[in-house]
């Protein structure tokens, strides 16, 4: 299951937070982005789009770092945060504890930014080896589907492996010491240790259809869908900029992360940056992974994932 301590915090503040907006749309003074250091946000943030755009509406962006999923989305739910990004899985946990939001644009991935990894020397060839092994997942995150579907692949599942819930970062190191013998990651991690010789098992896009998604705190986007219409069409704009200047985007994510160039040119070059409304396919996939994940008693009931989502229109 989630961490206790993020299911209760979604659960006891689900409830509460209608009243937290109550403003006009005029009155808003600071729209707050969640984001992670990885695709197109450092250079959108660094380009200063969102505020050209809303500093005339009186209207300042303050952009809010994330690790991975599950931390911003407790904030996106609490309202801490108005709109942020992830990958598949957070929502999927954060709707089964009642949590304060809504989908309201997608990103369906290429499927090559993400992948199960064994290091260079590994006996491990392919999925059905990892059985009895040690796996290194970020709870609650995209990888942690990645990892249940490659699984499934080879008709095995968690109960198989020893799964190690860890953070990017202590993953990194434990992959690097040999205490796991295999790692659910994303880019540029995945580009990172592929470059340093690391061995891909299987693509997520082997495994299953996935999307990462953009999403709002419910109360901010029903008291002002002007501002989430807006802040999605801003990001499919910057998204098609971003897919023909593919270097740019590089050299951005290189400055904010201090990753080596040529392994984030490598994860830019196989990345999708199409933005879309949440499409009955999209939300038909998710649906699979919602109801994977409640098989496999990683949330605590069966939820509908339309439910939560919230249509959009953009411009052509």
């Amino acid at each position: 299951m989630l961490s206790r301590r993020l299911l209760l915090a979604i659960g006891a503040t689900a409830g509460l937070m209608a009243g937290t907006y109550s403003a006009s749309a005029e009155e808003i003074k600071e729209i707050r982005i969640g984001f992670q250091k990885a695709g197109i946000f450092p250079a959108v943030k660094a380009r200063g789009t969102l505020e050209a755009i809303f500093k005339p509406k009186g209207i300042t962006v303050k952009w809010v770092e994330f690790q991975f999923g599950p931390p911003l989305l407790e904030a996106l739910n609490t309202g801490n945060v108005d709109f942020g990004y992830t990958g598949d899985v957070p929502p999927i946990f954060a709707q089964a504890a009642t949590a304060n939001l809504y989908y309201t644009a997608a990103l369906p991935a290429s499927g090559k930014n993400e992948a199960v990894l064994v290091p260079a020397d590994s006996p491990i060839k392919t999925v059905a080896d990892l059985k009895g092994k040690r796996i290194a997942i970020a709870k609650g995150s995209s990888a942690h589907n990645t990892a249940v579907a490659a699984l499934a692949k080879a008709n095995l599942t968690l109960a198989d492996v020893t799964p190690l819930y860890l953070a990017p970062a202590d993953a990194a190191t434990a992959f690097s010491s040999g205490q796991v013998d295999a790692w659910s990651i994303w880019d540029p991690y995945l580009a990172l240790y592929e470059a340093k010789g690391a061995r891909v098992l299987i693509f997520a896009g082997d495994a299953h259809s996935t999307s990462a998604f953009f999403l709002a705190n419910r109360p901010f986007t029903t008291v002002h869908p002007d501002i989430v219409t807006l802040l999605n069409q801003t990001f499919a704009n910057e998204a098609k900029w971003a897919d023909s200047h593919r270097p740019e985007i590089a050299k951005s994510l290189n400055e904010a992360t201090g990753v080596e160039l040529a392994a984030l040119t490598k994860a830019i070059d196989r990345s999708n940056f199409a933005i879309t409304p949440v499409t009955d396919e999209v939300a038909a996939n998710q649906q699979i992974v919602a109801d994977r994940f409640f098989k496999l008693g990683l949330i605590p009931k069966q939820i509908n994932v339309r439910d939560i989502v919230w249509k959009w229109t953009p411009n052509s």
